[in-house]
């Protein structure tokens, strides 16, 4: 165990975290939401610091993340938990792990060791995904500084529902986000994922003013959240963000306890996209179809091809001093030294 560094204590041997914005208040013995932090004498700690579920060596665009180092590796790590409880969760048997099962377990591995295996493996970052890097925080935020230090970037992929203070403190050692923008309703999020809309899109607002790189994510799910009026306000959301922002449409699969809903039609996919670009994005991205046209980065000038991708295969890049080959309009990518 470690002690968290996000959190107060209050009277009563109780104590509020702070690195959610559930803010949950816990009482001497028990735990937050999250499962994986636990009051013991009114001392918070973290129960998973350096105990890690899952590592592999992904392509970046697994992230996804199209628009940053594109065509790299990045070396994913996760472990146990999350502050979410949505019924469509693909890893569920490791995020709802602590609550469903009240079991938490990993291998145990340094911050040093983990930056140590992304050096060895030639990725040029550090993923915090497969559940949610903020109930990891901790680890994540030691593990991050480390990797900084030997050049290599850190990326989140998060739901988004930090609080401004540990954002802030992570800020200056994250490079990259892609954020779960899972509706546009307080409804849908109270309902499918536990948690609220509005927390969310703050932390896009802050991740964008902090000079963070942000790639927003949407699952599209039949008949939940895949009406045109919802496809509209979430890409004019982004769009406030700025229109450089990508956004990633994705499929759904039934999965965890969304097993009654069908998998999700290519052409909503196609909807949502042309959608984004109507009004005003500059990429917009299909997701979980391999062979879609919407898997490639195209110039918002010329409409040029600049990266070919066939799942996350990426083929030549069309792109040089960030800018379009063929156009020369500046293009909103970060590619690798």
């Amino acid at each position: 165990m470690k002690e968290a560094i996000w959190y107060r204590k209050l009277s009563d041997g109780r104590v509020r975290c702070d690195l959610c914005n559930h803010r949950c208040v816990i009482a001497d013995g028990k735990r937050g939401i999250c499962g994986v932090r636990e009051n013991k004498d009114g001392t918070l700690y973290s129960l998973v610091y350096g105990k890690v579920i899952a590592t592999h060596v992904d392509p970046i665009e697994k992230k996804p993340l199209f628009n940053f180092l594109p065509g790299t590796r990045s070396f994913s790590i996760a472990t146990v938990g999350c502050n979410f409880t949505c019924k469509h969760c693909q890893n569920a048997d490791i995020s709802q792990m602590p609550v469903d099962r009240n079991r938490i377990t990993g291998q145990e591995v340094s911050p040093e060791e983990i930056v140590r295996m992304a050096e060895n493996t030639g990725c040029e970052s550090i993923a915090y995904t497969y559940t949610e890097p903020a109930i990891f925080m901790e680890y994540a935020y030691d593990t991050a500084k480390i990797a900084r230090e030997q050049g290599i970037k850190n990326v989140f992929v998060t739901n988004g529902y930090m609080t401004e203070e540990a954002l802030g403190d992570v800020q200056p050692y994250l490079d990259a986000a892609n954020v779960d923008l899972k509706g546009f309703t307080e409804e849908h999020y109270r309902e499918v994922c536990g948690a609220r809309l509005k927390p969310v899109l703050d932390t896009l607002k802050l991740m964008k003013q902090l000079g963070i790189w942000v790639e927003i994510t949407t699952l599209v799910i039949p008949t939940v959240n895949d009406s045109d009026q919802e496809f509209r306000g979430i890409a004019e959301f982004i769009l406030s963000l700025g229109p450089e922002t990508p956004w990633h449409v994705s499929r759904f699969h039934p999965t965890y306890k969304m097993l009654d809903l069908p998998p999700t039609p290519v052409q909503s996919l196609i909807r949502a996209r042309q959608i984004g670009l109507e009004v005003g994005l500059r990429y917009v991205y299909s997701g979980n179809v391999p062979g879609d046209e919407g898997e490639n980065t195209y110039c918002y000038n010329c409409g040029k091809v600049l990266i070919p991708r066939y799942g996350y295969q990426v083929g030549k890049t069309h792109i040089r001093d960030s800018k379009c080959e063929y156009c020369g309009a500046e293009m909103d990518v970060v590619l690798s030294d």
